[in-house]
């Protein structure tokens, strides 16, 4: 489709992929023409299909925690889940468990609040029995907050802008940011970094992720996940 495209037309599109047995799995891809109602979209797509792990129902579902009852509802182990999980925010958990990263009982920090990854991957952490502070523009002295964490995953959006005064000794490090910045020596006359000043943060981190490499790759292998889950959980019922 082209950046024209009305939001009736997009959303019948939805609706008819929707309704095609053979579809498992739609993403639409963000950010939208201004003229186009993201949040109407992304709640257009169907719960079972939506592998990009953002209909608000899906969403809805990371906040379950079922702790009044005597055992857990849920096992937290994404191929056990019944719906599928935000892509990035599922990467940085895989991350940590392929890296032999504890998780629970430690001090979380998740720098950025946005719905794509912030407030996902705070309540993932927070599933996994961490104990999670979300750091924002209005939180005071960012940089404190900060060094308390085990976990640092930074996804705010600005170029670099946690420094290894930002960091407790030994910490495990997830950059999810990717930005450009000028660089007359570069071929293209910029390169990309992350939220995290690399080689500054990498002599007081224990563990820290690169950009660009790091957590990209991941995202995409968890939307092959979750489409790949989407189409099981249909075989399972039948479909």
């Amino acid at each position: 489709m082209t950046a024209d495209v009305t939001q009736a037309e997009l959303l019948g599109r939805i609706d008819e992929l929707n309704e095609n047995p053979s579809v498992h799995g739609i993403l639409v891809q963000l950010p939208l023409p201004a003229h186009i109602d993201e949040n109407v979209v992304l709640a257009s797509i169907s719960p079972e299909k939506d592998v990009d792990g953002l209909h608000p129902l899906n969403m809805a579902r990371l906040t379950q925690t079922h702790t009044h009852q005597k055992t857990r509802g849920l096992d937290w182990s994404f191929g056990n889940l019944d719906f599928p999980v935000a892509c990035t925010p599922q990467g940085c958990i895989e991350l940590l468990d392929r890296s032999g990263v504890p998780i629970a009982g430690q001090r979380a920090a998740v720098i950025g609040r946005s719905n794509i990854v912030g407030i996902p991957v705070s309540l993932l952490l927070m599933q996994r029995d961490a104990t999670v502070t979300i750091i924002h523009s209005h939180t005071p002295d960012p940089a404190a907050v900060c060094r308390e964490a085990d976990i640092v995953i930074a996804a705010a959006g600005r170029a670099e802008l946690v420094d290894a005064a930002w960091i407790k000794p030994g910490a495990v490090v997830i950059d999810v940011g990717i930005n450009s910045v000028e660089d007359k020596d570069a071929s293209k006359g910029y390169r990309l970094v992350g939220d995290v000043k690399f080689v500054n943060v990498k002599a007081v981190a224990d563990k820290i992720t690169p950009v660009p490499g790091g957590v990209g790759p991941m995202t995409i292998a968890m939307l092959l996940r979750n489409t790949l889950l989407a189409a099981a959980r249909v075989a399972a019922k039948g479909g």
